[in-house]
């Protein structure tokens, strides 16, 4: 090989290093060709990008200016726009776009460096919040790298389309293009890996899934030593900080953006360390400690980081200013600080930051309708930007600043006292992924096969523990396969649109005779406002701590005492602190609000841990009908779809449940005729097919509500579990899904009473009324119960008298009738 060859070998392999992430091994191959061509051009600027990505930015410009010297017509674009980037590693925004608006002039017979440098002028354009700007230039990068035949250099613009996506509040866009460039990152440029995972963590950040984005981080921040991707790591460390302070986490984010900070300044790179300094700074903020020094601090970082041409920066850090002002009760200092800056249109946290700050300032002033004009607004804000998701996970997530204004429009409606203000508050801040219409999560081929495989590894994970021998392994790839599964889904695209909220006088004109109890809290503190046809009243109670106290204390004992044969003095023990438990729930959430309720039926509102009352067990609540629903709104959407007439009855038993056979065939004897799969026939394949559909479905099968991933709570048939995740690949719900065994009626509630679970799944996939249990069930009781619940049901009664009438003589029967009924 000659001594050219040689160079431009040494030349592609560190260029090769650096396309895939991995700069130290592109040092070496630079160095190495220097060796040989001490003066070469190309080598100089490729080394200064390599020593710049390892941290060394100053070694860096030393490294350009002696290139400078020897610089050619031919090699000055390559020059020009090398300086550019580096400009970029070390916060000299505006100096970087000059130098590479001039390279792009001069790289026009050089496509493949002309790419690279639309690229870096995208991320520059990403930077200063310029959507547009950086679009074009990622287009245009992008036909480049597909016309010069680069992988990854298209890989690189879809990457940076999904930064913009993300800019723009598009998350589903942004986690769709994120995959697309992961996947050419896995065979050609896996020192990319950590990188994209780092802008996934802030679309799930931005999502308001933080455990998730806490995830992609981890996996990040442990790859970046062996890359040496210095500016990269403190982003990531940054993003880590975000994450922390979203979670409430305050302590681990000062560390976090402390340690961003430490390195930033070490590049020299001033302007991202601005950056983590302002996030410090928020945490210091919400801690509520030396408020009074944090105010005037914020206020001259915003100025700082405008400077730094950061303004939507700039903006936040301005509202921390103005929240502490506010906070210190300087009114005066938090209005002038309030005030939106000129610039680009503002990212959506710092929109809803400002429209806080405004019912903050609102609340202290006694102006519950400014208060309410904001708080409001933010949510709405909020609403539609839920809408542009189909996937469930993240429309049932609530960022923390949501939480905020909620709370504080709801606390100054509870203080004004008024029932329709209060109604007005609890539908606008609670279930409100019930509002969407539903979208069907993805069914391309990898996910059918990744569902397929989940299936299979679930049955044989059963069968290993009924076996008495755990199967570690495929219990790892079954968590493995649940989150490949759920990510494929935050890809999925809303419709945009929304249904309105059920209004007061809408309600009360649909109750009739019935009675509607919407429990709220705030600070603790629980009330119950109480709607009937005639009157309304808004009452306070008790502590939701104590009452949730209590609750899981009925859990656990409901768990022990049910289908065990005990010895009779543990079971007399433990009877009688069921029936402690269940007189204090009864003192706490129904006894202030008796005079009210009298004898009519009841629909329940819960809030919080209150999804997980047995009602039917409350002294109050025996043989009275009770249906509970996630809204109000969803309850009037639900009794104003018209009822279907029996004709299509689906009946299912599932594998190694005693009496579950014996359940199916006295349901078959009261209906006569429908589908009924028993044994081997109730696979999850013919279930499903019965039940698109159908009138009333009934499962006599072993479920589970999966807390951690409840997306993936399930029911055992045949051939494996039919998950939630199932039940939204319907084309039309079932009318009635009735689920006799174990505790599937259990949600997880998410911030803003947004519920999960396999029943909650049934009711977003449109099914009207679900009766499941909210604890365990004793089987054996549980046959006779429901028997008695379907005749009642064929002689017309509706679900929740149904319910009540079959439920009345046998005792500890923890069922409850979801939905509309």
């Amino acid at each position: 090989m000659t001594r050219p060859d040689r160079v431009r070998a040494l030349h592609q392999r560190g260029l090769n290093a650096l396309n895939r992430g991995r700069p130290l091994l592109g040092v070496r191959a630079f160095r190495a060709g220097l060796r040989i061509a001490p003066d070469d051009v190309r080598l100089l600027t490729s080394l200064a990008a390599a020593e710049a990505a390892l941290g060394n930015t100053e070694q860096g410009f030393a490294l350009l200016d002696r290139a400078d010297e020897l610089a050619t017509a031919e090699t000055k674009g390559l020059l020009v726009q090398q300086r550019g980037l580096l400009l970029i590693l070390v916060g000299r925004m505006d100096d970087a776009l000059q130098c590479l608006d001039q390279a792009i002039g001069l790289l026009r017979r050089n496509p493949t460096v002309l790419a690279r440098t639309l690229l870096n002028r995208a991320m520059l354009h990403q930077i200063s919040g310029r959507v547009g700007a950086a679009l074009a230039d990622l287009e245009r990068c992008e036909r480049l790298g597909q016309e010069l035949g680069q992988d990854r250099l298209v890989a690189k613009a879809i990457h940076g389309r999904g930064s913009c996506h993300l800019l723009a509040g598009n998350i589903p866009a942004a986690l769709r293009h994120f995959d697309r460039a992961r996947v050419v990152y896995e065979s050609h440029a896996d020192g990319m890996l950590p990188v994209v995972a780092v802008e996934r963590a802030r679309a799930l950040l931005a999502a308001g899934l933080y455990s998730d984005a806490a995830t992609e981080l981890d996996f990040a921040l442990a790859r970046f030593p062996r890359t040496r991707m210095d500016q990269e790591h403190a982003e990531a460390q940054l993003t880590r900080a975000q994450v922390a302070l979203a979670a409430n986490d305050l302590p681990a984010a000062t560390t976090w953006a402390s340690r961003a900070e430490t390195r930033f300044r070490r590049r020299g790179n001033e302007t991202w360390a601005a950056v983590a300094a302002a996030t410090k700074m928020r945490a210091e903020f919400e801690s509520g400690t030396r408020l009074g020094l944090v105010a005037p601090r914020a206020a001259a970082l915003a100025t700082r980081l405008a400077e730094l041409g950061l303004d939507n920066d700039a903006e936040a850090a301005e509202l921390v200013a103005a929240r502490a002002y506010l906070a210190r009760g300087r009114f005066n200092e938090a209005r002038q600080h309030i005030r939106p800056r000129s610039g680009p249109r503002s990212l959506l946290e710092t929109r809803l930051t400002r429209r806080l700050a405004l019912a903050e300032l609102g609340a202290a002033l006694g102006d519950s309708g400014k208060v309410f004009t904001h708080a409001r607004a933010g949510l709405t804000l909020l609403r539609d930007h839920h809408s542009r998701a189909g996937s469930l996970d993240l429309r049932t997530s609530t960022t923390s600043l949501g939480r905020e204004l909620a709370r504080t429009g709801l606390a100054t409606a509870l203080a004004n006292g008024a029932p329709p203000v209060v109604f007005g508050w609890l539908e606008r801040s609670r279930a409100q992924a019930f509002r969407f219409p539903q979208v069907r999560p993805p069914h391309d081929d990898d996910t059918v096969e990744a569902v397929a495989e989940l299936r299979q590894l679930a049955h044989q994970v059963r069968t290993a523990e009924l076996a008495g021998a755990p199967d570690t392994e495929a219990r790892r790839r079954c968590a493995q396969l649940e989150r490949a599964i759920r990510a494929r889904g935050w890809q999925a695209e809303g419709t945009g649109v929304h249904s309105a909220e059920a209004t007061f006088s809408e309600v009360r004109a649909a109750l009739g005779t019935s009675t509607m109890v919407s429990y709220a809290y705030t600070d603790d503190r629980l009330w119950a406002l109480v709607i009937t046809s005639e009157q309304a009243r808004l009452i306070p109670l008790g502590s939701l701590a104590t009452v949730s106290e209590s609750l899981a204390k009925l859990h656990s004992d409901l768990e022990a005492s049910c289908g065990r044969k005990l010895p009779v003095a543990l079971d007399r023990v433990i009877r009688a602190s069921i029936r402690r438990r269940l007189t204090a729930l009864t003192e706490d959430l129904v006894k202030p609000i008796r005079p009210v309720l009298g004898d009519s039926e009841v629909v329940i509102i819960p809030t919080g841990a209150l999804s997980a009352v047995p009602w039917g067990l409350l002294p109050d609540m025996a043989g009275r009908p009770v249906t509970v629903s996630p809204s109000a709104s969803t309850w009037l959407s639900g009794r104003n779809a018209e009822l279907a007439t029996p004709s299509r009855w689906l009946l299912v038993a599932g594998p190694d449940l005693a009496h579950a056979d014996e359940e199916i065939h006295q349901l078959a004897k009261v209906y006569g005729e429908g589908a009924v799969l028993l044994g081997q026939e109730a696979t999850v394949e013919s279930t499903l097919r019965a039940l698109d559909g159908c009138t009333t479905a009934h499962f006599a099968a072993h479920g589970h509500h999966e807390r951690e991933n409840v997306l993936f709570s399930r029911l055992d048939l045949s051939d494996g579990p039919l998950m939630a995740y199932d039940i939204h690949q319907l084309r039309s719900a079932p009318t009635h899904v009735v689920l006799s065994s174990c505790d599937v009626g259990q949600t997880v509630v998410r911030t803003g009473d947004e519920v999960l679970g396999f029943t909650a799944a049934l009711l977003y996939s449109g099914t009207r009324t679900v009766v499941s249990s909210v604890a365990t069930v004793d089987d054996d009781a549980a046959v006779e119960v429901m028997a008695a619940y379907h005749r009642g049901l064929l002689r017309g009664l509706r679900p929740a008298r149904a319910l009540a009438d079959a439920t009345l003589r046998q005792p500890l029967m923890p069922f409850v009738c979801f939905g509309s009924s």
